[in-house]
């Protein structure tokens, strides 16, 4: 198909996620033809450095080579089977893998197909253990404000972005939400690099209160997406750690979006040097290629479901796609290359050329706060810059951002008023700094034009 033919059908028939239709009359989609490393290439030959990653998720870039080879490997033995009654070797070493690698005693392995999948299969498999204990009460669960956990009922339920849960309020599940840590706007004055996250008061005090009835507290590791990339200390975590061990409730770790060296260790919980009770994992599983998710957990959780089959203790809860051997193939191989490539180590340059990069952007008049948490960095633009007063929402400054960014080569899609930067672990620094540049200019001449 042409350019005009794509665009047609994509009109006629495609409906978008996250995007209000209408936008598209004055801006099209993009389409792309195909990927090469940190870049993407639309149909007519322009470049765009995919600054986010798309969504976050090709943690290697695209169109790699070694993901190339073990996805057409696996698709030459057997591309998906059903996985109730079956197994195959690229799940059992991925769940080996996992286990390994995961901190604490996260030793079972349950596998979904997406991130929201995941959370919905944990807060189930947290409910259903208490419910096998003897401790029917625990029923509830905790998240904090600004939270984001995926899209299902289950897991909008447990969120706390508005913009996408309000209208679905009605059918949502009951739970509790207590204010989480916002470092830029701290009400208490303090710097996250200092503070013994204060903010953590209110959570403690829900938990103590209602701790017979608490099933278990999800979070996000130490960076709210979502939120606006909102970075906290890891102090938050031990303390969690701590009261969830007192009250007798899970921790459940929503690291879909943070694991697999976004913080710059593989998982976000190492940081705290804690381990949660399930970990919920996706994103850059599969270094972008397949749709794959798992929930890790404890050997004590997953005894609590083991037992002969009239006691009708079976965690029933199925995805046609769980276990696809493509899926495990990639990521194993992504495993892989963290280990034989020394992904980790190869990051401090990158990560230091973000924090270079700080004082210009906070030099701008409307910048609040530039802030990093590993290959995570975020830019959040303010219309007041002394009273770290936002923008209206709707003038829409980070959607203008990206576009003039589109203009200039790269994608940067926006999360409100906040610019940020999730790309491939593997982008080379003088792309990374091009980036950093585009930003630059472009955050400058919108904040300036529309003041």
């Amino acid at each position: 198909m042409d350019k005009a033919e794509i665009l047609r059908l994509d009109r006629r028939h495609v409906w978008h996620p996250c995007t209000q239709e209408k936008d598209h009359e004055a801006a099209p989609p993009i389409p792309i033809a195909r990927g090469e490393g940190v870049f993407l290439f639309d149909v007519d030959g322009n470049r765009y450095i995919d600054g986010v990653s798309s969504w976050w998720v090709n943690i290697f870039g695209h169109n790699h080579p070694r993901l190339n080879a073990a996805l057409s490997q696996q698709a030459s033995r057997v591309a998906h089977h059903i996985f109730a009654g079956f197994t195959h070797e690229p799940a059992v070493e991925l769940a080996s893998r996992l286990a390994a690698l995961a901190p604490g005693d996260l030793s079972k392995v349950f596998f979904t197909d997406n991130g929201s999948a995941a959370v919905e299969a944990a807060l189930k498999m947290s409910f259903q253990y208490w419910q096998q204990v003897g401790r029917p009460n625990k029923t509830r669960f905790v998240s904090i404000s600004e939270a984001y956990h995926g899209e299902t009922v289950g897991a909008l339920s447990v969120g706390g972005c508005d913009l996408y849960r309000d209208i679905y309020r009605p059918i949502l599940l009951e739970g509790y939400q207590v204010a989480g840590p916002d470092c830029f706007r701290c009400p208490y004055g303090l710097h996250r690099d200092s503070c013994q996250a204060e903010c953590f008061a209110a959570m403690e005090q829900l938990v103590e209160r209602e701790r017979e009835r608490i099933a278990g507290v999800i979070i996000e590791p130490l960076i709210q997406g979502a939120a606006g990339m909102r970075i906290y200390p890891p102090v938050y975590l031990r303390k969690l750690r701590q009261l969830c061990d007192r009250c007798q409730v899970h921790y459940i770790a929503d690291e879909i979006a943070v694991a697999f060296g976004r913080t710059g260790r593989m998982f976000a919980n190492e940081h705290a040097g804690v381990a949660p009770d399930m970990m919920c994992l996706s994103k850059g599983i599969t270094g972008g290629y397949m749709p794959l998710a798992v929930v890790l957990t404890t050997e004590e959780i997953y005894q609590a479901f083991y037992d002969d089959y009239e006691t009708m203790k079976t965690f029933f809860h199925s995805h046609s796609y769980s276990g696809n051997p493509l899926g495990c193939a990639l990521a194993v191989e992504v495993l892989r290359i963290f280990e034989q490539e020394r992904i980790l180590e190869g990051l401090a340059p990158r990560m230091a050329l973000l924090d270079e990069y700080a004082p210009r952007f906070e030099a701008l008049e409307h910048v609040g706060e530039f802030r990093r948490c590993g290959m995570v960095a975020a830019v959040e633009m303010v219309e007041n810059k002394a009273g770290k007063i936002a923008y209206p929402w709707q003038q829409r400054r980070g959607y203008r951002v990206y576009q003039r960014a589109l203009k200039k080569g790269a994608l940067l899609r926006p999360l409100g008023n906040v610019i940020y930067f999730m790309p491939p672990l593997t982008i080379p620094v003088a792309t990374l700094r091009e980036l950093l540049e585009i930003a630059l200019q472009t955050i400058a001449e919108e904040t300036q034009k529309l003041a």
